[in-house]
C-alpha cells in the first residue's frame, strides 16, 4: 500500500503493541526565566543579562530573590533572609561579573539556584530627593524631570553632572539602592 493512502502514520502502526504510544513526559518544561541570554544561538537578540550562573544556597525559604552587590562587595537584599545566605549566589555571579551589579535568583530543584545579573553604575547622591526613582531627560534647552513617575522640581545636580560627563543630550534613570546610593543608567539621545 502506498504511504499516502495509509489510514495511520507509519510510526503509529509500528508502535502498536508497545508502550511507546502511552509515553508521558517525566518532567515539566523548564521555566523561561533567562530567555535571551544566548543571543548568538537565538537570532542575535540583545542579551538580557550580563552574567548567568547556577549555585547551591541553603537557608533560603523563598522561590525567588533579588539582590544588589555594591562596589565594596556589600550585599543589599530586600527580603528577610539569614545573614550570608545569599553570598553563594553572589559568589557564583562574581566568577564572570565584578561588582557592582543587580541580580535575580530563582530556585531550581532543592538547594540549586539559577542566578542572572546585570552590571550597574552606583553613585552617591548628596542632595535630598523625595522619592526612589528619578528620570531626567535633557535635550537642547529642554529639561524634563520625573521623581517617582511624577513631575519633579528636586535638585538633582549630582545626577545631572554625572550624566553630562558622558553625554550632552541624554536620558537618565536612577533608582535608590540604600540611603544616598543610587543605581544610575545614562543613555544618549
Amino acid at each position: 500500500m502506498p504511504f499516502w493512502r495509509r489510514p495511520k502514520p507509519l510510526h503509529e502502526e509500528l508502535a502498536e503493541g508497545t508502550d511507546l504510544l502511552e509515553w508521558q513526559q517525566r518532567y515539566e518544561a523548564a521555566p523561561k526565566l533567562f530567555e535571551g541570554t544566548l543571543d548568538v544561538l537565538h537570532g542575535g537578540r540583545q542579551r538580557e543579562w550580563d552574567a548567568v550562573a547556577t549555585a547551591e544556597a541553603s537557608g533560603l525559604d523563598h522561590d525567588s530573590l533579588e539582590f544588589t552587590v555594591l562596589p565594596d562587595g556589600t550585599l543589599i537584599v530586600d527580603a528577610d533572609i539569614p545573614e550570608g545566605a545569599a553570598r553563594p549566589l553572589a559568589d557564583a555571579i562574581e566568577q564572570s561579573l565584578a561588582p557592582p551589579y543587580q541580580a535575580r535568583a530563582v530556585r531550581g530543584e532543592g538547594e540549586l539556584w539559577r542566578v542572572a545579573a546585570n552590571g550597574i553604575e552606583v553613585l552617591a547622591v548628596a542632595e535630598e530627593i523625595d522619592g526612589d526613582t528619578v528620570s531626567l531627560v535633557v535635550r537642547a534647552d529642554e529639561r524634563t524631570l520625573l521623581v517617582d513617575e511624577r513631575p519633579g522640581w528636586s535638585d538633582v545636580r549630582t545626577l545631572e553632572a554625572f550624566a553630562r560627563e558622558r553625554q550632552s543630550e541624554f536620558v537618565l534613570h536612577a533608582e535608590r539602592l540604600d540611603g544616598d546610593l543610587w543605581a544610575v543608567q545614562v543613555n544618549p539621545l
